[in-house]
């Protein structure tokens, strides 16, 4: 039943660990747009869509914006 436990433990763990890595990408992102100069409105319309599609957002966010 230890085995089982420590199972639970380390999936918990690594969920945690990506949920952290979700937020971290987003406000990088949002961060990240407003640098480039985007208006406040799209760079919370980035912050939301990488905060709920975490890959894709962020995928997305990276071929549209503006490099410098």
């Amino acid at each position: 039943m230890l085995e089982f436990s420590s199972l639970i433990l380390f999936f918990l763990l690594i969920g945690f660990g990506l949920f952290l890595l979700n937020v971290f990408t987003s406000i990088w992102a949002y961060r990240d747009s407003l640098k480039k100069g985007n208006s406040k409105e799209l760079s919370i319309v980035i912050l939301i869509g990488t905060l709920f599609f975490p890959l894709i957002g962020l995928i997305i966010y990276l071929i549209i914006r503006n490099d410098v």
